[in-house]
């Protein structure tokens, strides 16, 4: 039964992951395109998304557990 638990915890990680991942990937595109550097605000935006993704991934988690 833990490892259960325990899977769903990774899968939640991992759905909070590659959506951060899309949005920041969309979000760093628009950026760019708009200052004329994508390389610079892709690589921003992804790092920020896939962070920001983690967190929220981890916090619906834990509410889901208590």
């Amino acid at each position: 039964m833990a490892d259960m638990a325990k899977e769903k915890s990774a899968n939640g990680m991992a759905v909070g992951v590659s959506v951060g991942l899309a949005v920041g990937a969309v979000f760093g595109v628009l950026v760019g395109v708009m200052t004329g550097d994508i390389a610079v605000w892709l690589a921003v935006g992804i790092g920020c998304g896939m962070a920001a993704g983690a967190g929220i991934g981890t916090a619906m988690d834990k509410g889901k557990t208590r």
